[in-house]
């Protein structure tokens, strides 16, 4: 069963999604859906130990090896990556049940159900798959999906939101696909073992040039590094409550390990950091968005586009890590790929569990709401610590080690910088913590009640993950730090 892991990761959600339309009741395919994603974090785990215990592991489809068949390959890196999907999916799952039933129309929650398997399995094909084209096919299937999760909320401008990043998300996907185009081109192959080995010797050609140009610019569209942005705002905040928080804590991760793999394994440490300067312009636009997206935030009014523009400032902070090209760099970078999906993921929870109360998350609609929401309003505020980098959770434990790396690269501007602009996450979420807790309450807010625990379950098991591992660094700081090794070559 061991030797079999890595195919059945994609294998159980995909062939598990065309199942929910046949299922009928919205219960029905919940619970399905629900053992599906379980099934897939049972796996991951199993994954993960196998390859701490093992090392890389490799399974060639169809018995055709790499580099003429298409090769499945994960590492320390790629199977953490794995879980964070894996996990996220599992917990978002059980708040889905109240939570859609809420936001979309009975007729379609087969097909959400549906759209979110596909999705799953394009995020972790991506993940585990060791072939360029292979790749590019994950993530046309995840886009896809996503897109239609986007469009089902019942606010109209999902779709034009949906539309947005149809349009933004194929010309991403187009970049890619002329990237890996140019260096199969050159190569003869798709393989990305064997990419690493054919590329040294054409690396200063022209075409190899463009090929990871165009690559690194499709890549950071669906990263959603600033400037390429614009397509995230919206998609997080008329989405469904479940979808934004699936997305946050998932999509954008998944698209910056294609990033970290094409740079590190692909073309190579010296070629990415030394050869072509993307080192110095990926460090300026991190900077960028991590001030000018948190100063946006400041400045809305509906919650979950605040929290759609922190997250482009923490693809900022990530991005900041990776161009430092230095192992505690890495590891910052690896380590918040994980924590941000835990803070944000919860985030975005707590505000399901407000807009089925409310019907909104507009700012003034929670004037004195935790007196009647305390546990979903308790959830936010210690989501918004960890934001914030407060000590004892995993937001500390991410602009710790980013903080360090940037001293260590004798950039202690951007070192005060990292510091500032969590000075401007404080004002934003100080805004609707002062608004809940210190407002009296509407004569509406007077009738709501708590959400039920089938939603704020997983939003607390977020949150006890959020403290968990800001205390207890071990697991993921060492994971981090073996997966940067990885990458840099180091020990290997």
């Amino acid at each position: 069963m061991t030797a079999h892991l890595l195919i059945l990761q994609v294998i159980i959600p995909l062939v598990s999604a065309p199942v929910c339309l046949l299922l009928r009741g919205d219960r029905a395919a919940w619970a399905f859906t629900l053992t599906v994603s379980w099934a897939v974090l049972a796996n991951a785990l199993l994954l993960l130990n196998t390859v701490l215990a093992a090392g890389s592991l490799s399974y060639a489809i169809g018995a055709w090896a790499g580099p003429f068949g298409i090769e499945y390959r994960v590492d320390t890196a790629s199977a953490f990556v794995v879980l964070i999907v894996a996990s996220v999916g599992a917990v978002v799952l059980p708040f889905a049940y109240k939570s859609v039933r809420h936001e979309i129309p009975a007729e379609r929650i087969g097909l959400f159900y549906t759209c979110f398997l596909l999705c799953l399995t394009g995020l972790l094909g991506i993940v585990v798959t060791g072939d360029a084209f292979n790749l590019f096919v994950f993530l046309e299937i995840s886009s896809l999906s996503s897109y239609t999760l986007i469009s089902l909320g019942r606010d109209r401008r999902a779709l034009t939101a949906a539309f947005q990043y149809l349009v933004m998300g194929t010309i991403g996907a187009t970049f890619i696909l002329v990237g890996v185009g140019l260096m199969y081109m050159m190569t003869g192959t798709l393989n990305m073992a064997d990419l690493a080995e054919r590329l040294s010797p054409v690396a200063d050609t022209r075409t190899v040039r463009a090929a990871f140009a165009f690559l690194t610019v499709g890549v950071s569209l669906k990263l959603a590094l600033f400037p390429l942005h614009l397509w995230l705002p919206n998609a997080y905040t008329y989405a469904p409550s479940a979808v934004s928080a699936f997305l946050a804590a998932t999509a954008t991760k998944v698209a910056v390990y294609v990033l970290l793999r094409f740079f590190f394994t692909v073309f190579g440490v010296e070629f990415s950091f030394e050869a072509m300067p993307v080192g110095q312009i990926l460090s300026m636009l991190a900077v960028v968005a991590m001030l000018v997206a948190s100063t946006v935030a400041l400045f809305q009014d509906d919650i979950k586009r605040m929290l759609a523009y922190s997250s482009v400032a923490q693809v900022g902070y990530i991005i900041l890590g990776i161009s430092l090209a230095s192992v505690t760099g890495l590891t910052a970078g690896i380590i918040h790929l994980f924590n941000h999906a835990l803070m944000k993921g919860a985030l975005f929870l707590a505000m399901g569990c407000l807009f089925l109360r409310l019907g909104s998350v507009h700012i003034q609609d929670l004037q004195g709401i935790a007196r009647r929401m305390p546990w979903t309003m308790a959830a936010f505020l210690l989501g918004g610590l960890s934001l914030i980098g407060v000590p004892l959770t995993t937001g500390f434990v991410s602009k710790w080690y980013l903080v360090q790396a940037a001293l260590e690269d004798n950039r202690w501007v951007v070192a005060v910088l990292i510091l500032f602009s969590s000075l401007l996450a404080v004002a934003y979420v100080w805004r609707v913590v002062e608004i809940a807790y210190f407002r009296p309450a509407r004569r509406v807010s007077l009738r709501v009640a708590e959400a039920p625990a089938v939603m704020l379950v997983p939003t607390w098991v977020l949150i006890g993950a959020n403290f968990y591992f800001g205390i207890d660094t071990s697991l993921t700081s060492a994971l981090a730090r073996r997966a940067a090794e990885t990458f840099l070559g180091i020990g290997t």
